[in-house]
């Protein structure tokens, strides 16, 4: 299994819709492309502080590298990014393998 990790600053000007719009379609993944098991999508509430602006995560699992690689250039992925990129300020992608 691969985990993909995204820490999200979001564009002061992204709306309470845009970033629905965003979540819901990260969610939807797991239905629309083989081999994304599962996204979840969360919101930082951490107290300590440290999270340098990154207000948003979301976590996917894949099953393999294969699943991966079929995900990046998906078009399914790609819609995504079309409704996301707007709304991003800064981006963390971190990829580790189980």
């Amino acid at each position: 299994m691969i985990r993909h990790i995204l820490l999200i600053e979001l564009n002061p000007e992204a709306s309470p819709e845009q970033v629905d719009a965003v979540r819901l379609a990260f969610e939807q993944i797991p239905g629309q492309i083989e081999g994304v098991t599962e996204v979840e999508w969360g919101v930082n509430d951490s107290p300590e502080g440290k999270n340098q602006a990154f207000t948003h995560c979301v976590l996917m699992t894949f099953e393999d590298e294969a699943a991966r690689q079929a995900y990046l250039p998906h078009p399914k992925h790609e819609a995504l990014k079309v409704i996301f990129r707007p709304i991003i300020k800064n981006l963390i992608v971190f990829d580790y393998s189980l």
